[in-house]
This record gives C-alpha cells, sequence and structure tokens, in this order.
C-alpha cells in the first residue's frame, strides 16, 4: 500500500462519490449500472477502450483487427453526464485518506471505491520468458503475435535451407486452457490455408503446431469428455499435443520441453494468470492466484468503501468452490455493485449478497468445434460452435461491432479468407524500410 502525504505536488485533484479502477467487463458495468443517476463517478484506466479479450485470439490470428473488438470508453459511457473517464496508471491506494494515487503523485478521493482491474499472465517466476512468449491481453500482445506468426512464414518463404523452414513453420502454445486450445486451433488453420493458397516454396508436411500442458489433460476445467473431443479434434487436425510435460526453458527461436529442444519460429503463452496487484495496493494477504479475499457484497474485509471485482476478487460459490476468472463472472458482480451501491448512496439501503448465475463454460476448438459446459449437460461439436458464435456476437459492445464482426465471420466461413494478415512496417524481422519517390 503506497501512503502519500497531501503537498502541492500531489494535492488532491477531482473527487467522487464512486472512484472505478478498471474499465473491463467488470468496470464498465459497474459505471453502466450507475449511469444517469446523481451519483458523481469516475472511472480509471491506463488504456482508453474496453476490450472484448474473448476474441483477443482472432486478432492474433488475422481473423479480426483490433477496432472490431475494441470500442472507446469515452464513447460507451459518453450518454451519462455523471461519469468522468481518466486515462491514467493507478500505482498504490491509501485506504487511510480513502484516495487513489496516480502515476506522478496525483490523488483522487471516493467515497465508495471499485477495483476491477483484473489479471495478467503468470510466468511462475519466469518472467524473462515474457519478451519470447507473449500472451493474450492486450491488442499490443495481439498485434505482436500476429506479426511473429506471419514474419515467420515470410522468412521461411525466403529461406533455402528446409531445417530452418522447419523452425520457422513451427508454432509451440503453452498452456492447455480455453486461450491454449483456441489458439492451436486458429493457427492450425490460418498456417495450413496460407501454405496451400498463398505459399509457393513451403510444404505442408513442414508445418506444426504443438500444444503443451504440464496437466494431464487439456481444458483442465470442463468435464473430461469435453477434454477428450477437444484433444481428438485438434490432434486429427494436425496439431501435435504434449501433455503431462513442463516447459523448461524459452528462448527467441526455441522451447525446451521435457528434454526435447524445439526449434521455433512463434510461441505463445497462455498457461497461467494471477491477479492484477490490488493486494498489495490495499496492504491484505492475497489468496491463490493474488486474489483479494472478498465478503459476499463484494467489500473488503477490514476496509470500509472499498470493493473488488473480476478477477482480482476471490470468492466462492455456493459449493465453497472459487468463482472462475471468466467475463460473465465480471461482468455479473458488476452489474450487481453498481445497483448495489445506487441503492446505498440514494436510499441508504443495504445490498443483499451477491449470486452468480452461470450461463455456461466454453471454447471454441476450429472449425465447426467448440465446447459447451452448463454444469448438468454439456454440449460440443457444430451447435456448440453456432452458440458460441452467438453468445460472443450479442456480448459485443454495441449494434455495430456485432454486424461487423457477424459479417466477417460469415465471408471467412465461406472463402477461409482473412483479412488482416498485415505486418506492421518496421516490425521486428523485417528487412529496414527505405524511402522512395512516388510517380
Amino acid at each position: 500500500m503506497m501512503l502519500l502525504d497531501p503537498t502541492p505536488e500531489t494535492a488532491l485533484t477531482p473527487r467522487a462519490h464512486v472512484v472505478i479502477i478498471g474499465g473491463g467487463f467488470g468496470g464498465l458495468a459497474c459505471a453502466q449500472a450507475l449511469g444517469g443517476s446523481d451519483i458523481d463517478v469516475i472511472l480509471i484506466d491506463r488504456r482508453n477502450h474496453n476490450l472484448f479479450q474473448p476474441l483477443l485470439y482472432q486478432v492474433a490470428t488475422a481473423a479480426l483487427s483490433p477496432a472490431d473488438i475494441s470500442e472507446p470508453i469515452r464513447r460507451t459511457l459518453g450518454r451519462y453526464r455523471n461519469i468522468r473517464v481518466m486515462l491514467a496508471e493507478v500505482t498504490g491506494v491509501d485506504t487511510g485518506a480513502r484516495a487513489v494515487v496516480l502515476e506522478g503523485g496525483r490523488r483522487v478521493e471516493y467515497e465508495q471505491l471499485v477495483i476491477a482491474t483484473g489479471s495478467e499472465y503468470n510466468y511462475f517466476g519466469n518472467d524473462d520468458w515474457r519478451a519470447h512468449a507473449p500472451g493474450l491481453k492486450s491488442i499490443h500482445e495481439a498485434r505482436l503475435i500476429r506479426q511473429r506468426l506471419l514474419i515467420a512464414f515470410e522468412k521461411a518463404e525466403l529461406s533455402t535451407d528446409r531445417l530452418e523452414q522447419r523452425a520457422l513453420l513451427t508454432t509451440v502454445i503453452i498452456g492447455g486452457g480455453p486461450t491454449g486450445v483456441e489458439m492451436a486451433g486458429a493457427v492450425n488453420e490460418l498456417g495450413r490455408y496460407m501454405i496451400e493458397r498463398d505459399f509457393r516454396t513451403l510444404r505442408r508436411e513442414d508445418f506444426r503446431v504443438v500444444l503443451a500442458e504440464g496437466g494431464p489433460r487439456l481444458l483442465g476445467g470442463f468435464p473430461e469428455n469435453l477434454s477428450d473431443y477437444a484433444a481428438r479434434y485438434l490432434t486429427d487436425a494436425g496439431v501435435e499435443l504434449r501433455l503431462g510435460e513442463m516447459v523448461k526453458h524459452i528462448a527467441s527461436d526455441h522451447v525446451i520441453i521435457g528434454d526435447e529442444r524445439i526449434d521455433t519460429g512463434c510461441v505463445i503463452w497462455g498457461a497461467g494468470v494471477k491477479a492484477s496487484p490490488v493486494a498489495q495496493w490495499l496492504g491484505v494477504e492475497p489468496g491463490s492466484g493474488n486474489r483479494v479475499p472478498v465478503n459476499p457484497d463484494l467489500s473488503v474485509p477490514g476496509l470500509p468503501g472499498v470493493h473488488v471485482i473480476g478477477d482480482a476478487a476471490l470468492l466462492n460459490d455456493e459449493d465453497g468452490n472459487p468463482l472462475p476468472g471468466l467475463a460473465q463472472v465480471a461482468k455479473q458482480q458488476g452489474t450487481y455493485l453498481g445497483r448495489a451501491l445506487r441503492r446505498k448512496l440514494e436510499h441508504n439501503e443495504s445490498p443483499g449478497p451477491f449470486q452468480f448465475h452461470n450461463r455456461g463454460n466454453t471454447a471454441v476448438i476450429g472449425r465447426n468445434a467448440a465446447v459447451f459446459d452448463f454444469g448438468r449437460w454439456q454440449m460440443k461439436g457444430r451447435l456448440a460452435w453456432l452458440l458460441w458464435a452467438i453468445v460472443h456476437v450479442w456480448l459485443l459492445i454495441n449494434f455495430e461491432k456485432r454486424l461487423l464482426v457477424t459479417l466477417q465471420w460469415i465471408s471467412r466461413y465461406i472463402t477461409r479468407q482473412r483479412g488482416a494478415r498485415v505486418i506492421d512496417e518496421g516490425a521486428p524481422g523485417l528487412p529496414p524500410t527505405t524511402s522512395r519517390s512516388e510517380t
């Protein structure tokens, strides 16, 4: 927890009844529930946009562009005159003074604080791997993965060394959860299509996608029959599964899994997450995954006026199991807390406990293949894939995005073309650009 004494340099700037840190699913839902009221709200985020992370893997595999799944926060909340948006980096919380500390020492006072800062990838003490194996939490990371994938193919096309071509055409994905499975299916589909259609010197037999999972099966949070289905589908599609083997080292051009070195053109990380440093901000003892234990009303014990929601919060369900770090959990918690704070501040009413309503857990595996787990029953195959598409389109931020993504998916399904296969000029690994005269 960072404590700063007020000085002219760190003087309190704005103040609000409710300050929300984070403009993701939970923070945005909370702000919208408070929108249009007489309650002053400030939402702080280091990014100016809300990102639909469940479809970020499609940006990384050139199926969608970043603008298709992101929306400026100011546009989303602009119609609410009681909400102010601040683009800033939070560095701490002074719970004694009820103030959020921003980078540079500025402070924002709050009456009620909502922290919805989500999670980040956990490299389990190997933070140097991050540079070689980016995860999927931001547009920057998705574009970086896309560039590395596409540049590897371009380099392989120019190479005359068969071994070098094979290495460049090998993609290693670490982590067999939903992100890893979705990436494996999408990279496999992208690579095989490009080799067959667009490249002249590459061989399909040299293309390789390796999916490594330290546990005994894929999709460990799903029922075993759905995990088996995902494994069979990916294996039949040509993905190489490495189950029960640990990653020992990651470098820019190779990975060591078990005792084997695999030369690779691109490595993607999806092996685990941990909560953002909220516990450290608040000076509380974190629970599993660095998450902050919260009361049933999402307040933090011993810290009046402080609430944590989404991936950063640790709250058990009716069976005593921690609620998963899913978008639907964050969104439901944000809506609940926004309404609860509205009743408390406007009518002095105390809210009841938060209750999570499971809408199902899902993962897409490939073309015409997905899995859905609704608890008491499951679904897999083409019907699950159609339901997955409908649900994800519906959850997009507005009608414009829903229509745009739907049309692109229909076009991609018919033609198999991916229109976002663009490499940034000057990207690492490309030949240096030179100026040329226009005629």
